[in-house]
């Protein structure tokens, strides 16, 4: 299957309309349709059959559709990589990182480092920690920052600091009386937290029961930015990091937590692919911001 056949094939498993598929890659119905011939023709079987004036995909391009859904999705970054270098934008940093140092860490840097180098093009993006990992590994970005140093085998991770769990309520809530939250508080209030596959679950489920606590939050979350609603409607009180500014977020209180439990902050970089000049210079200006961080974040 050709680069352009594999466009039209993964375009039209998305939108599952010609009109729609023809659309997204600036192209008539027409030339589509007639990719798409080309490519059953070359292939040996169907990809797609008509019913009710509807594209239903066959089990054969069900199958493939996965793999070929990756290789498309190298295929774009690919060509957004050439179209810098004939922009000549030779001086770009691709950053990728999780919600937390997204917004506590990543302005404060990049505040400084546009500043003192106007001319390097900066791509920030944000997504889940095995999101940033992926887009390492395809090249999409070359630097990462996340809030977990687990190993990889391809990946150089480096552990910069900690960050202290911390349980967020709102204001005028009974435990924003306290100095400090335990285990035993959290009990009369629904717990907002991570779900159980994470880092963050698994240090407070073994912190809980060494005290002969349970630890079962009510509503599970994938990053502590999805709790800020949940507190602010009065869903229950949440236990997450202590990263994000939760004290400038409106309604909200943030207290301690009692034992004390940290997740790392970490940099992750692609083991085969050095870091370009732009890139390692913004990782210099990223750990000067993770020395200047407030209570509860501990350097490395």
């Amino acid at each position: 299957m050709r680069a352009r056949q594999l466009e039209v094939f993964c375009m039209l498993m998305r939108c599952g309309t010609v009109t729609g598929a023809a659309a997204m890659l600036n192209i008539s119905q027409p030339a589509l349709s007639q990719i798409l011939l080309h490519a059953e023709d070359q292939l040996g079987f169907k990809l797609f059959n008509r019913v009710r004036g509807r594209l239903v995909p066959t089990q054969e391009a069900e199958e493939l559709y996965p793999e070929a859904e990756r290789i498309f999705s190298e295929l774009g970054a690919l060509r957004r990589r050439t179209t810098d270098m004939r922009f000549g934008r030779t001086g770009l940093v691709r950053l990728g990182a999780s919600a937390p140092p997204a917004m506590a860490i990543v302005p404060k840097a990049l505040m400084a480092f546009r500043e003192a180098h106007p001319d390097i093009v900066v791509r920030s993006l944000i997504a889940p920690m095995l999101s940033v990992v992926e887009m390492l590994r395809n090249g999409e970005i070359s630097m990462g920052i996340v809030m977990n140093n687990m190993p990889h085998h391809d990946i150089d991770v480096e552990t910069v600091g900690h960050v202290d769990l911390v349980c967020v309520m709102p204001e005028g809530h009974p435990l924003a009386a306290r100095e400090v939250v335990g285990f035993a508080d959290l009990r009369q209030d629904t717990l907002i937290s991570y779900r159980a596959d994470t880092l963050p679950a698994r240090l407070l489920a073994s912190a809980a029961e060494a005290e002969d606590q349970d630890f079962a939050p009510g509503i599970e979350i994938d990053v502590s930015m999805t709790a800020l609603p949940f507190v602010r409607g009065g869903l229950g009180v949440a236990v997450v990091d202590g990263l994000l500014p939760w004290t400038e977020f409106p309604g909200i209180a943030c207290r301690p937590l009692r034992p004390r439990i940290t997740v790392p902050i970490a940099f992750l970089t692609h083991k085969s692919r050095p870091l370009t000049g732009g890139t390692a210079l913004m990782r210099d200006y990223l750990r000067t911001v993770c020395t200047t961080l407030g209570p509860g974040v501990r350097r490395v």
